[in-house]
């Protein structure tokens, strides 16, 4: 089944959270699977997992919003990549740890093409480039399909980072796109990863990982 993609520019995140529970919650078996591109307000976000502790600095003028993706804390600005896959899992028989390594495997591809050399962790989801975390991943499943997904840092301001355990790794130092290629934004990194993305989930094979009927 094919999968529609929305472009949906600089979006509160409150907001769109809540059109993605809408659009889960609503979906019916023949729904049309979607992948939401944006950006996001500045925001911290606390996944499931989030502990207090993880939270090094006042937080300023930047809401903290808890919410029900996998994961601890993370931030958002302009100037990241997010992708949101909106995937009934079950339809394509994809498990949950194959939707994530696909997810991953994705983001590796496109970052390798501009010459970063990046990986996967398998004690931490999330993509990394020498050492530091230059993606973030968190799902939800619901009625088994997905929502939330892959926050890429592109050309941001990195610094409210700094106020946060990011993804409760102590010690772990962001980075991002523009410190390889400067040349890079949003705008010209998201046609290729959702390509990338949409193509494993369109020729993804019959697996047999669990799903998580949260």
């Amino acid at each position: 089944m094919s999968i529609e993609i929305k472009n949906l520019g600089l979006q509160d995140y409150q907001t769109t959270w809540q059109a993605m529970q809408d659009f889960t919650a609503q979906r019916q078996a023949d729904t049309a699977d979607q992948i939401w591109i944006l950006e996001h307000l500045p925001v911290f976000t606390q996944g499931l997992n989030g502990q207090s502790e993880h939270i090094q600095q006042p937080l300023g003028d930047i809401p903290l919003v808890q919410s029900d993706r996998g994961g601890q804390v993370t931030y958002h600005a302009p100037g990241q990549l997010i992708v949101y896959t909106l995937i009934d899992l079950k339809r394509r028989q994809l498990g949950v740890r194959a939707f994530v390594s696909l997810l991953e495997q994705a983001c590796i591809a496109q970052l390798a093409d501009m010459g970063i050399s990046a990986q996967s962790r398998k004690d931490a989801p999330g993509i990394y480039v020498e050492g530091q975390k230059i993606a973030s991943l968190g799902l939800k499943i619901k009625r088994q399909c997905s929502y939330h997904g892959l926050a890429l840092n592109v050309n941001m301001d990195l610094r409210p980072f700094e106020r946060i355990t990011p993804c409760g790794l102590n010690g772990m130092q962001m980075t991002q796109v523009s410190q390889f290629d400067p040349t890079q934004t949003v705008e010209s990194l998201a046609p290729g990863l959702v390509d990338r993305i949409q193509h494993g989930l369109l020729n993804w094979p019959i697996i047999s990982h669990p799903l998580n009927n949260e």
